[in-house]
């Protein structure tokens, strides 16, 4: 059977050539470059963690079904940051954006003392420096890069699953670029969290905090703009101010959409109501969620968010590493995190149960914990410091635990005497 041009290169000024669909032995459609006869087939690695079809809506937004966090950037009294961290914070950023995660978690209150926003700072860089394709190309869908000829070209894929080849004398590259005529920086969708400073009094401040995030950001619209935390607990009168600074921003065209973080079942109907009555849709809830962190408090939150619409995104979804299998209680992490030595050795059941599933799925435990969340229907966003977590983390994505897996996991979780302890900013 002859081969049949499937593929066409794509704004690509240093190459024309064709790809060709050509059927595989077990039938499916095999994506081939163009290749010398002499050269052999074998199969590349590693295609793209998330395809345009695995995205997830949220509100008016399209983001992927997992995200990352930056809590990290810049904070050195928990996480030891240090400048010299940057280029490979921003190796990380640019793997996970070229395997098609498009969403990034951060806050103004990110980085500590001089620090303060820093993680801003360095998501609005790294976005700003993204290349459009590597080695000059623009476009989206697949990007080819040969690293003996030295060129890279653009592909429009039309076809729901291939299997993509390479010339076993030339190695080629292969990643996910968002889909669209034209790569564009607004495919990466920041989400950041406004704190709720005593010193935020006034629907204003709250809307200049929101200006103050994008100039760190270079952008002129965020994502998502969410308030970091309820103030109903301790000063329910500044509650009101920052709902009201939530509804500004959005009617000034700040933010694509809005969303909440650290908000209870009871507050998160509230602020849901106030904003629908605004005309404001709330599409993004943050809680910690994890197999640490799965209580009553954040299953009701679920049920309201699986009610209403609204997208549920899990921060700490490793439980700050507890669940990742490089700690033991004799094998703490370096730092403060004083909460690993009260908490581990309470939740060796749980520790247990992922060490057996990820052995007989051969996955990681960090891997098995974050598909857990995804299987609960829910966004996790772990934080990442360098590319090998990245690259951990995204192994979560194109599998599904079993019905009986998560039901051994969930019951490995209640038989464990401990659990995560909650955000002191969680409302009820």
């Amino acid at each position: 059977m002859s081969a049949t041009p499937l593929l066409l290169p794509f704004c690509c000024p240093c190459s024309a050539v064709i790809a060709c669909a050509r059927p595989s032995f077990d039938g499916t459609t095999s994506l081939a470059p163009p290749r010398s006869p002499s050269l052999s087939s074998a199969l590349i690695s590693p295609l793209p963690a998330v395809w345009p079809w695995d995205m997830v809506n949220a509100g008016p937004l399209k983001v992927s079904p997992m995200g990352f966090g930056t809590w990290a950037w810049g904070n050195k009294f928990l996480w030891g940051y240090e400048n010299t961290m940057d280029e490979s914070l921003q190796e990380a950023f640019n793997f996970a954006v070229q395997k098609g995660v498009n969403l990034f978690d951060t806050a103004d209150s990110y980085g500590t003392g001089k620090l303060n926003g820093q993680s801003e700072l360095l998501l609005g860089r790294f976005v700003e420096e993204f290349p459009e394709c590597f080695e000059g190309c623009v476009g989206a869908g697949l990007c080819i890069k040969s690293s003996i000829m030295k060129r890279s070209t653009m592909y429009i894929a039309s076809v729901g699953s291939a299997q993509l080849h390479y010339g076993s004398m030339i190695q080629y590259e292969i990643c996910f670029l968002p889909s669209g005529s034209e790569w564009s920086q607004k495919q990466i969708i920041i989400a950041s969290k406004f704190a709720a400073y005593p010193w935020r009094i006034t629907a204003g401040q709250i809307v200049e905090a929101c200006k103050a995030s994008l100039k760190r950001l270079k952008m002129k619209q965020l994502g998502i703009g969410q308030l970091h935390w309820s103030t109903a607990n301790y000063a329910p009168l500044q509650e009101r101010v920052l709902w009201d600074g939530l509804v500004a921003m959005h009617k000034e065209g700040l933010v694509k959409a809005v969303g909440v973080s650290n908000y209870g079942p009871k507050q998160l109907l509230r602020i849901y109501d106030f904003l629908e009555k605004k005309g404001v849709p709330l599409i993004s809830a943050q809680v910690q969620f994890s197999l640490l962190s799965m209580g009553t408090n954040q299953m009701t939150i679920k049920s309201i968010c699986d009610n209403l619409g609204i997208t549920l995104i899990a921060y700490s979804p490793l439980g700050l590493g507890m669940l990742t299998g490089k700690y033991s209680y004799s094998t703490l992490p370096n730092g403060p995190r004083l909460l690993f030595k009260q908490i581990m050795p309470g939740i060796e059941p749980l520790l247990q149960s992922l060490g057996l599933t990820s052995r007989r799925r051969r996955k990681t435990m960090s891997q098995v914990a974050l598909n857990w969340c995804l299987c609960k229907g829910v966004i996790p966003i772990p934080g990442v410091k360098n590319i090998n977590q990245v690259k951990d983390n995204i192994g979560a994505l194109g599998w599904r635990l079993s019905t009986d897996e998560i039901s051994q996991l969930e019951y490995a979780a209640a038989q464990s005497p401990k659990s995560m302890v909650q955000n002191i900013f969680q409302t009820k």
